[in-house]
């Protein structure tokens, strides 16, 4: 058993880890549309502040190119490092958010102190914490996880941490992701084991907060009452959706195609950003919005599928980091997509992977890089539980042969 060949047969049968295939598909096919549609949603933007025609298409070449850089990182990167500095990750995304409000740093855009000036570029830190906060929750969920099944008490420290989150998000405002935030950090502790009604009576003190900055800003008020019905006032406070639903109703069943939007000359605000999804529905139609979510869906998919396998051969930090990813990706992209099709309140968030955006281009595909870390270390586990089941089979076969010849003597 310590001979060459037994050596030799260990590597060659030994466990090996594997990036989800199908998973990677549906991420690089995501970012293939993004750049098409960017390219051809942003044209009209690009000639208009006189900046070329294909200046938003570089940029975003740009940001893929950084993304997946991060993407490769990530991918290379043993997710025991992530854990084990998931704490000092947190306490850089508090430096992070508190950051937006320092003199010269933070930039108010839009009436929103939402970036930092870094010079060179602009760089939005809430698009950082979303993954920070994955991977904290997720390091949480393993080092206290009889205590989350079992007590109360065992929530408040994640509520907490999410808490704080929501309480400056809404201070930059940024309403949107205050709401992902806490809907994810719901998620991730519900699937950890925690018990519904403490979930329920955790997060009940934060209801009067949402109502309150729901409610408190007469912009957001007109947001919650203008989606019940767009076309009361269709060329103020209704604008927007109204012409989000027209160039989704332009599409019909294959769209005009790709390139001849109408919506998209100067009708349609941040087309190639927040309603780059009614670009999607006016030229492809409803095949290209279908291709669309069925991608996300099979992301999504095969993250939870592959995190519940993590979590069933004991790689439950990789579990966690699945689902959270998974969950931050979806509920991202039905808000989205929600927003683009009516059903939503208009909120700033970008389709992920698709949109145009420094920040959440990059930080997207770090999140994904994440994502099939995990998926590596969860498809090694399984093979490593597959190779251990296989060993007595092969060491009884192995004793059987090794027998013969010595029987073959005695005879």
């Amino acid at each position: 058993m310590f001979g060459f060949g037994a050596s030799q047969a260990i590597k060659r049968q030994g466990p090996r880890g594997s990036y989800d295939l199908w998973l990677l598909v549906a991420l690089v096919g995501l970012a293939s549309i993004g750049v098409v549609m960017v390219t051809s949603s942003s044209i009209a933007v690009a000639d208009s502040s006189h900046v070329g025609a294909f200046y938003y298409l570089k940029k975003d070449l740009l940001f893929l190119a950084l993304g997946a850089v991060a993407a490769g990182m990530a991918m290379r990167t043993e997710l025991k490092l992530l854990e084990r500095y998931a704490f000092h990750l947190m306490l850089i995304a508090f430096v992070l958010l508190l950051a937006v409000f320092v003199p010269h740093l933070g930039m108010r855009l839009n009436g929103a102190r939402r970036w930092l000036n870094l010079l060179v570029t602009t760089f939005q830190p809430v698009e950082a914490v979303k993954l920070i906060l994955v991977v904290y929750i997720a390091s949480y969920l393993v080092r206290h996880r009889e205590s989350v099944e079992t007590r109360f008490l065992g929530l408040f420290k994640p509520v907490m941490v999410a808490g704080v989150i929501v309480l400056l998000l809404l201070a930059q405002p940024d309403f949107g992701s205050a709401t992902l935030v806490i809907a994810v950090t719901i998620a991730m502790v519900w699937l950890g084991g925690a018990r519904p009604i403490f979930l329920f009576l955790m997060g009940l003190p934060l209801m009067p907060l949402l109502y309150i900055a729901a409610t408190g800003e007469s912009y957001r008020m007109k947001r919650l009452t203008t989606f019940m019905d767009p076309w009361k006032d269709p060329f103020n406070d209704g604008f927007q959706l109204t012409q989000s639903l027209m160039a989704i109703g332009r599409g019909e069943w294959t769209g005009v195609g790709l390139g001849s939007s109408v919506l998209k000359l100067s009708y349609l605000p941040e087309a190639h950003t927040d309603f780059i999804f009614a670009v999607i529905g006016e030229e492809l139609g409803l095949a290209g919005v279908i291709l669309v979510v069925s991608l996300f869906a099979l992301v999504v998919g095969r993250g939870l599928y592959l995190g519940l396998k993590g979590i069933e051969v004991g790689q439950r930090f990789a579990g966690y980091v699945a689902f959270g990813i998974s969950l931050m990706l979806a509920m991202q992209a039905i808000v989205s997509v929600g927003v683009n099709l009516g059903a939503l309140p208009t909120k700033g968030l970008t389709l992920p992977l698709i949109s145009y955006g420094g920040s959440s281009m990059v930080l997207t595909c770090a999140m994904a890089g994440v994502l099939l870390r995990a998926t590596f270390e969860i498809n090694r586990a399984l093979d490593a539980r597959e190779v251990t089941r296989r060993m007595p089979a092969a060491a009884v076969a192995d004793a059987n042969v090794a027998a013969k010849p010595r029987e073959a003597v005695a005879a």
